[in-house]
């Protein structure tokens, strides 16, 4: 069997905690330059764009900088930096509650992605971990939705990450969530609720079809008052949108989401207003490298719940 050749080191570093794109031309092919390949390559991108990028010296290979009419040479490997899209700063910061050789695990705000995706880039939480802890090869652990609060996990050394993902995959990680919406008297809470969950690429929203379950979520009744309930919501599978889709599916959406149980029109990027008022609130588990056991607690609150004027306004 042929091993895979290892990918050489990126001469560029980082930038804002996003690595530069990779490229490796193909073992063969009929294009008499590095340019007229990546013109092929990259029809997105005008030629122009990448006439200004080849005399700026700003694509470069394992040897330096590549000319304009650079040879296209088999198998050469490229880097250069994508030209990002314009974001709006999420105006709230992350918080990082533990940091050891292994492991990074942060309080992450409303609003802010966990990893690069579409026109997030540079405004998530692992291009801001990256940059101000100087920790280049940091990776997710698990991914929280962008509308989410709450406790999201990292790992430092790329050869750790599938340790922390096996415990996730593994339901070795218990996890429980806080929410705020409607309140329902007649419904029978505490309960387990089951079904299959699909989502599509390109589409916003999850849903559910007559199908074996592979979804699970315990949802138990903390508090109501004024028509409004806070509510405990315990995930024990890990489908996108789970407990947003199976809370709207009961018949009491939470606060705030733009998408169950209808999708709503996109708001402004930078209308912050009115967060989902969903929070990942606490996460144990015993660290596999380790063995010591985590518990970990957020320090976010619920506005809708613990201020439900602002909430209102808005505010």
């Amino acid at each position: 069997m042929r091993r895979k050749s290892r990918r050489p080191t990126s001469p560029l570093p980082q930038r804002h905690g996003v690595d530069p794109v990779h490229l490796r031309l193909p073992p063969e092919g009929p294009w008499p330059t590095v340019h007229a390949y990546l013109v092929e390559r990259l029809p997105t991108v005008a030629a122009g764009r990448i006439d200004a990028a080849l005399s700026g010296r700003e694509i470069v290979g394992e040897h330096g900088p590549v000319a304009p009419d650079e040879p296209f040479r088999p198998g050469a490997h490229l880097w250069f930096y994508r030209d990002l899209p314009e974001e709006v700063r999420v105006p709230f910061e992350l918080e990082v509650l533990h940091r050891d050789e292994h492991l990074v695990v942060v309080d992450k705000p409303h609003f802010l992605a966990t990893t690069p995706r579409g026109r997030h880039v540079i405004e998530t939480a692992l291009s801001r971990l990256r940059h101000t802890l100087d920790l280049p090869a940091l990776s997710p652990a698990h991914r929280l939705d962008r509308l989410t609060a709450g406790l999201a996990m990292f790992v430092v050394r790329p050869q750790d990450r599938g340790a922390y993902q096996t415990l996730f995959r593994d339901h070795l990680v218990r996890k429980e969530y806080r929410a705020v919406a409607p309140h329902d008297p007649a419904l029978d809470l505490p309960r387990t609720v089951r079904s299959h969950i699909i989502k599509e690429r390109g589409v916003i929203a999850a849903r559910e079809i007559d199908a074996p379950p592979n979804s699970e979520s315990r949802i138990d009744l903390l508090d109501h008052r004024d028509g409004l309930a806070h509510y405990r919501l315990r995930p024990l599978t890990g489908r996108t949108h789970q407990l947003r889709l199976h809370m709207s599916g009961l018949g009491i959406p939470i606060l705030g989401d733009p998408v169950y149980p209808l999708v709503l029109p996109e708001t402004a990027p930078d209308d912050f207003r009115r967060p989902l008022q969903l929070l990942a609130s606490s996460i144990d588990f015993t660290d596999p490298l380790t063995g010591h056991p985590h518990h970990f607690t957020t320090r976010r609150t619920l506005t809708a719940w613990t201020d439900p004027t602002a909430w209102a306004a808005g505010e």
